[in-house]
């Protein structure tokens, strides 16, 4: 498809959450699949609550998920500014084009007035909307508001008909315009309103595709008959189901963390947050769920986009973050542990020999089992502190006389080694075989070997393979900690 123009347009009045991020994604991939152009556009009218601050954090989240753009307030292009806030005098003259053609007119309405509708068509059971009551006013009363300092609003004049919203995943969605009200345009500061600074940008900046939440919807109905105002051929919509929560209410800060920074900070892979976030309304034509960004893009279409509601799913994206763990190289993924422990303050020289042999090791060992980055140093732990006091149900397994045969078997064969031996994974698991072929003989197997070895090693009832524990530790400290597990025998 020629000429492909997807747009994201975040207000930035807050941090870039889980819904506005799957917005973000399945624009990305549309524009990307079809060889297209992905857009940034800040909508900033909102001026008491739109803050760089918040802009900047936006454009650093979207960076860490990899969702590059074309063109952008901090890159620039050919239909810029990318800043409503930048773009005010081009709705202006919008705007008055439309005042001009009789297409909208100037409402002196006050807050009280409008507040006062509102609640009149409540009480009547009715939805609360304008009653085009400025439609018709006369000069002469319009300089004497304007006199008392009154400033105006443009509002659009709704024209009477049916408006029908061809949706790319919904369908036809049809709506009466009645039941919308004349609504406001530019308000009596001289900010356009969201639906008519969004039109208006996605009409001059070619927008191809506008790509968004089925809670615009209705907005949608309100967009189309804008386009027509303006004179321009609209775009093709797409709407989304809305994310839920595990309750299958709206997706809250109650549902855990939403904002993008909070994944980021809890350790998810940017790579599984949009594998997870492309699973919220969408499904791959061979029911796989677990991808890469570029195999995304192969396989991404709109046509394959639900039309029903997502659940947001916790444990899911921890599983799907554990397979992307598990898929990073092993360089990859011991680096991660490097930094994290230095950070966390066991790792003092990176580059040091011990710590060279050793955290290739330590990365290996607990790569299969972290959910999170997070969880790194609690898993890793163990390889740098003293082992903790069993619990006393352990304690109780420790005093078994078999917990004392495997205990002694495994100490005399490793008494057995040279003092300085390095014992490689190879090694040790040739050193259990031996043990659980001796012991096996005398009744014991499986559990009953490897769980009291476990106990006596770390004094935790899991962790890593027990070869991964013992070349870790090293001869000397399990040694030490097979001898001081003895005290409970």
């Amino acid at each position: 498809m020629a000429n492909v123009r997807v747009r994201f347009a975040p207000s930035p009045t807050g941090h870039l959450h889980i819904g506005s991020a799957r917005t973000a994604l399945f624009n990305w991939l549309v524009a990307r699949r079809l060889g297209g152009d992905f857009i940034l556009r800040i909508e900033d009218t909102d001026l008491g609550r739109s803050t760089l601050v918040h802009e900047r954090a936006i454009i650093s989240d979207l960076k860490w998920l990899g969702l590059g753009w074309n063109e952008g307030p901090d890159m620039g292009g050919k239909y810029g500014p990318y800043r409503q806030s930048e773009r005010l005098g081009l709705y202006k003259q919008a705007a008055n084009n439309l005042l001009e053609k009789g297409l909208a007119y100037k409402c002196y309405c006050s807050q009280d007035e409008l507040e006062a509708e509102r609640q009149a068509a409540q009480e009547k059971g009715e939805m609360p909307k304008y009653s085009g009551r400025c439609l018709r006013i006369t000069a002469r009363k319009e300089d004497r508001l304007a006199a008392e300092g009154r400033k105006p609003t443009i509002r659009f004049r709704v024209p009477k008909k049916k408006v029908v919203v061809k949706d790319m995943v919904k369908g036809d969605v049809e709506f009466d315009s009645e039941v919308f009200g004349d609504f406001i345009l530019v308000r009596s500061d001289g900010t356009a309103s969201f639906n008519f600074a969004v039109v208006y940008d996605d009409a001059a900046m070619k927008i191809s595709h506008v790509i968004r939440g089925e809670d615009h919807l209705t907005n949608t109905a309100r967009h189309l008959l804008l386009f027509e105002a303006l004179g321009h051929q609209p775009p093709f919509f797409a709407h989304m189901p809305i994310t839920l929560g595990a309750d299958h209410t709206k997706l809250s800060k109650r549902h855990g963390a939403t904002s993008i920074n909070e994944y980021a900070e809890q350790g998810y892979l940017a790579s599984a947050l949009i594998n997870y976030l492309v699973l919220l309304g969408w499904s791959s034509p061979d029911a796989r769920e677990i991808f890469t960004p570029e195999e995304l893009i192969q396989l991404f279409s709109i046509g394959r986009i639900s039309k029903s509601a997502a659940v947001f799913d916790i444990d899911k994206l921890n599983w799907i973050n554990g397979q992307h763990i598990r898929a990073l190289s092993a360089d990859s993924f011991t680096r991660i542990v490097a930094e994290r422990l230095t950070k966390a303050g066991y790792i003092k020289e990176i580059n040091s020999i011990e710590n060279k042999i050793s955290l290739p090791k330590i990365a290996e060992a607990i790569q299969t089992s972290v959910v999170k980055l997070a969880d790194v140093v609690e898993s890793a732990r163990m390889f740098y502190e003293d082992a903790p006091r069993p619990s006393e149900k352990a304690i109780e397994e420790l005093k078994g006389d078999g917990a004392k045969m495997v205990i002694c078997a495994l100490y005399s064969k490793m008494s057995a080694l040279e003092a300085r031996k390095d014992i490689d994974f190879e090694l040790a698991k040739e050193l259990l075989k031996a043990t659980a072929g001796e012991l096996k003989e005398k009744g014991l197997k499986g559990k009953e070997v490897y769980h009291p070895i476990r106990l006596a090693l770390t004094g935790l009832d899991s962790g890593p393979e027990l070869f991964y524990l013992i070349s870790i530790f090293g001869r000397e400290k399990c040694l030490q900690r097979l001898k001081g597990a003895l005290q409970y025998v």
